[in-house]
């Protein structure tokens, strides 16, 4: 196992800024501005997600990532100015309310991202596995970073049939293309974020196989975001259809992805989550100092 061997010297910069991921992973808490989360924590109400997300900043979350459209596929999309309105209110409370943390827009639609960012954020989370360069070109015109995410196929449609010879191999692939293509569009390499896409058009193998051998994506030179929080695969492996009881399951593969060099983890727990990401980088280096 390599330790932190993606981590140390990779930046992220966005909107005049830089996430160091120098001593240790990040924790990016998840809020929801939607009733169907998958999870059920969804908050529908801006001022109600921005008191959510000041507690994950308290829990120890250091950035946060909001959404207003669930990725379950058994939920009807959200329209465009809904979703865009949703992100926008809560855009204005966070910036109202002054918070110097990096906040993350989770959604796929340009239509949305670009207004959105017109009025904050510094990372766009496209689970939408940048069909073309679009939101690459959004990113680059507003100053914001970009998450690029490994899928097949729209967002919204499962996607449980598809198989793969080797996911490994597939995942090379595509980030290879797909950031040649944020290239084109004007994006800086050093404002790009890589997602391996758990539980996205993946079986529970090839899920295991990513956290196993997620070593073989630090060729990118880019930090890796896993977002491991209470996902399918780890009630696949604990017989746990409840979400909400596979935070034991998170930390675990919290564990994994450090040992393999992850540099961002997405969770719902961030106070469980924080905790573990700390003690095990102190573990590591041997030292308190930092975390």
């Amino acid at each position: 196992m390599s330790g932190m061997s993606g981590g140390s010297g990779t930046v992220l910069r966005a909107r005049g800024r830089e996430l160091q991921f120098e001593k240790r992973p990040l924790v990016m808490g998840i809020v929801n501005l939607s009733e169907d989360s998958f999870s059920g924590d969804g908050i529908a109400n801006a001022s109600q997600a921005l008191l959510h997300a000041e507690r994950l900043l308290a829990d120890g979350a250091d950035l946060i990532d909001v959404g207003a459209e669930s990725a379950r596929t058994n939920r009807g999309p959200v329209s465009i100015e809904e979703e865009a309105e949703r992100l926008c209110a809560f855009v204005e409370l966070w910036r109202e309310a002054g918070h110097a943390e990096w906040l993350s827009i989770n959604t796929w639609r340009p239509e949305v991202a670009r207004r959105v960012l017109a009025v904050g954020g510094d990372l766009l989370n496209d689970i939408g596995a940048l069909p073309d360069g679009e939101n690459a070109r959004i990113c680059a015109e507003f100053g914001a970073a970009l998450l690029i995410m490994h899928s097949v196929g729209q967002p919204k449609v499962a996607h449980t049939h598809v198989g793969y010879g080797d996911v490994m191999e597939a995942l090379e692939q595509f980030f290879g293309e797909k950031l040649a293509l944020a290239d084109a569009a004007g994006l800086s390499r050093d404002a790009v974020v890589l997602d391996p896409g758990i539980d996205f058009a993946k079986q529970k193998d090839d899920n295991l196989r990513i956290y196993a051998q997620l070593e073989r994506l630090h060729q990118f030179g880019r930090p890796i975001l896993l977002p491991v929080s209470r996902k399918t695969v780890i009630g696949n492996v604990l017989g746990l259809a409840n979400p909400a009881e596979r935070d034991a399951g998170t930390v675990a593969c919290i564990v994994a992805g450090m040992l393999r060099g992850a540099h961002l983890f997405r969770v719902h727990n961030v106070r469980a989550a924080a905790a573990a990401v700390r003690t095990i980088a102190a573990v590591q280096s041997g030292t308190l100092d930092g975390f």
